[in-house]
C-alpha cells in the first residue's frame, strides 16, 4: 500500500513538473520572440487586426499600423496587408479600417491590401494566406504586439506563410511592466492552447487584441 501511494505521489509530482516546465518554457519563448525586431526585406508586411470603432482603429491597432507604416517607408516591403474581419453590426472590418488609416497617414492606397475575413488570428491568417498565394508572394513580416508575435508567427507558418516578426513597441500594451506581465501570461496560455488543439483562443478574456 505504501509503495503504491509513493508511486502515485511520484507520478503526480512528475506530471506537475512537466506542466510547470512546459508553461515556463513557453513563457520564456514568448518573451524572447517579443524582443526580436527582424526588418529583413519581405514580399509583404502583414498587420494583424485589433479592435476598431466605426472605422477608427483602437489605440492598440493604431500602434501596429504606425509601425507597419515605418517599415513600409524603410523599404521592408512594398505592400501592407491589413488583416481582420468584423463583428455583427460593424460597418467596417478591421482590415478596411486599418487600410483607411494608413492611406490617411500618407501610404498610397495602391500599397495597401485589406483582407477583411476572420474573427481571430488564425482565421485572419488563413484568409491572408490565400491572398499571398494568389499574388505569388512567399515571405512576410508580421506586425503585432510583442507578446502576440510568437503565436502569430506559429500560426502563419502553419498556414503556409514564411514569416518573421517586427512587433510594435508602443501603445497601451507595452506601457507598464504590470501590463506586459499580464499579456505574457495571456499569450502563454493562448499559445499552449493552440499548440494542443490547433484552434485559436483569441476570444478568451475579450481583450480586443485580434
Amino acid at each position: 500500500m505504501t509503495t503504491a501511494a509513493n508511486w502515485v505521489r511520484r507520478a503526480l509530482f512528475g506530471t506537475a513538473l512537466v506542466v510547470v516546465l512546459a508553461i515556463g518554457g513557453t513563457a520564456i519563448r514568448v518573451w524572447q520572440v517579443a524582443r526580436v525586431d527582424d526588418r529583413s526585406h519581405a514580399d509583404v508586411i502583414i498587420v494583424l487586426g485589433a479592435a476598431q470603432y466605426n472605422g477608427k482603429p483602437s489605440p492598440i491597432f493604431q500602434a501596429r499600423l504606425r509601425h507597419a507604416k515605418q517599415l513600409y517607408e524603410a523599404g521592408v516591403a512594398s505592400t501592407i496587408i491589413t488583416a481582420g474581419g468584423n463583428r455583427a453590426g460593424d460597418e467596417y472590418t478591421e482590415a478596411s479600417a486599418g487600410a483607411r488609416w494608413l492611406v490617411e497617414q500618407g501610404v498610397p492606397e495602391s500599397a495597401t491590401l485589406p483582407v477583411g475575413e476572420g474573427r481571430d488570428t488564425l482565421g485572419s491568417l488563413r484568409a491572408v494566406a490565400t491572398e499571398v498565394a494568389r499574388h505569388g508572394w512567399r515571405t512576410a513580416v508580421l506586425v503585432s504586439d510583442p507578446w502576440h508575435s510568437l503565436r502569430a508567427r506559429t500560426m502563419a507558418e502553419d498556414v503556409g506563410i514564411e514569416s518573421w516578426t517586427s512587433p510594435t513597441h508602443t501603445g497601451p500594451i507595452v506601457q507598464t511592466r504590470q501590463t506586459q506581465a499580464m499579456y505574457i501570461f495571456r499569450e502563454t496560455g493562448a499559445l499552449l492552447f493552440y499548440l494542443i488543439t490547433k484552434t485559436p483562443a483569441d476570444d478568451i478574456g475579450g481583450t480586443g487584441l485580434g
